[in-house]
């Protein structure tokens, strides 16, 4: 595709601004990517929020699509889809306000753009846009059940979330009681977003994440 004297935006999110998450990596790699392409880097979003807040919610986001919208922008590059949303519907509709105003995205993880060089939505990019944030959303109803299931078993055998008053546990009780949370943050999985996903506090999995994944960063 013919990137010559085009105008592109960088938008770049993280679930969160205290699990020693930023934006900088993905920043740093679409700029790379935008001067090998020739690519004069206009504007730079960047966002600290759940990929599963509606659209509505985040306002970097809607900002960085005004923009884009009001300023003849011809790209606008992300790292990957998730960026743009864990929800397929809140994906397609960001997709659909910019490719009104002719802007196409770039997939960086997968090498994708959404549209055509004709200005034209690239038909083999919407489908493969659409499975993969369908995947995303099946991922995420899996790990909830998968969650919900470890929980209950580990009830039915006899064991008690949470920490009564002035019990100790041991660290095989932990890392039984905490196996999920443990798996997920091994997995990459924000604090934040693994709190959301296992109910537990943000707290209970800072402090399992201190004891049991710090080899794993």
């Amino acid at each position: 595709m013919n990137t010559n004297n085009t105008k592109a935006v960088i938008y770049a999110r993280v679930s969160s601004q205290t699990d020693r998450q930023d934006t900088a990596r993905q920043v740093n790699d679409l700029k790379r990517f935008a001067l090998g392409q020739n690519m004069e880097i206009v504007k730079t979003f960047e966002e600290h929020v759940s990929g599963a807040k509606k659209l509505e919610e985040r306002e970097i986001l809607t900002q960085c699509l005004e923009y884009c919208k009001g300023n003849s922008v011809n790209y606008l590059l992300i790292s990957e889809l998730s960026r743009l949303g864990r929800s397929t519907l809140q994906v397609l509709r960001s997709l659909e306000i910019l490719h009104e105003a002719k802007v196409c995205v770039y997939i960086q993880n997968i090498g994708l753009y959404s549209l055509q060089p004709n200005g034209e939505v690239n038909p083999v990019a919407s489908i493969m846009i659409t499975i993969l944030a369908e995947m995303s959303n099946i991922e995420r109803s899996n790990i909830q059940y998968r969650l919900n299931s470890g929980r209950q078993q580990y009830i039915n055998r006899g064991g008690k979330l949470g920490r009564k008053k002035g019990s100790v546990k041991t660290a095989d009780q932990k890392r039984e009681e905490y196996k999920e949370v443990i798996s997920l943050l091994k997995r990459g999985y924000s604090i934040r977003n693994v709190a959301r996903l296992t109910g537990f506090s943000i707290q209970t999995v800072q402090t399992i994440k201190n004891q049991f994944v710090k080899d794993h960063q």
